[in-house]
């Protein structure tokens, strides 16, 4: 769910920049549809300059997510956010801290790169304003093995919304990732992780610069 991470380097480009937040954007949006790389690529390579701008979008994050969630530093980090989860919420918790150290360290990562770039958050949301959400589904369906309804409708509540904002402020984010909990039928989280955020923003802030080898 790294939105910004993604998209913050592409925000002259709102079609391509639409495509690296659609993984994002369908997870929540409509997760049977799903996009795959071989699917994608040929896309990628049409002369409609904006389906490809699109596919290649959706390309850049796929690639991006491969080589940051096979980093040596995500995997330290993360094992760290879980650790921290792990003591807030006890070891019987199931699977609940580590994938939240997964979801966090994320989270934590856009949150970092948005005190330090306010200015490019501002760009990235007025890019997407000049997409048309239709035109994003359509292609979308063009690639994807299943259809979605719905990517069309999410676009501009996630326009509308700027939850990304919400990520620099440990109260805020912790008011969006127990909504991510509620979606995924999960507990809520106790207001005391806060304190486990403002320990991971450290965490995180330490280590940016490494965990973004696609930077």
């Amino acid at each position: 769910m790294n939105y910004f991470a993604h998209g913050m380097r592409f925000v002259d480009r709102p079609y391509f920049l639409a495509g690296t937040a659609v993984p994002d954007w369908l997870s929540v949006a409509d997760r049977r549809t799903r996009m795959r790389s071989r699917r994608v690529a040929p896309v990628a390579a049409e002369d409609s300059p904006i389906d490809a701008e699109i596919a290649a979008g959706v390309l850049q994050h796929l690639e991006d997510d491969q080589l940051f969630h096979r980093s040596p530093v995500f995997l330290e980090v993360s094992g760290q956010m879980s650790d921290l989860f792990r003591d807030l919420l006890g070891p019987d918790d199931g699977f609940r801290p580590g994938f939240l150290g997964h979801i966090v360290t994320e989270l934590l990562l856009d949150g970092v790169l948005i005190e330090r770039h306010p200015e490019r958050l501002n760009e990235y949301y007025r890019a997407l304003e000049s997409i048309d959400p239709l035109r994003i589904q359509s292609t979308i369906n063009w690639m994807a093995r299943t259809e979605t309804s719905r990517l069309a409708e999410f676009i501009p509540m996630f326009q509308r919304e700027q939850f990304l904002r919400d990520y620099v402020d440990p109260i805020r984010l912790l008011y969006r990732l127990n909504q991510v909990m509620r979606r995924i039928k999960l507990n809520p989280l106790p207001d005391e992780t806060e304190s486990v955020l403002k320990a991971g923003w450290l965490i995180v802030a330490e280590n940016c610069d490494s965990l973004l080898p696609f930077d």
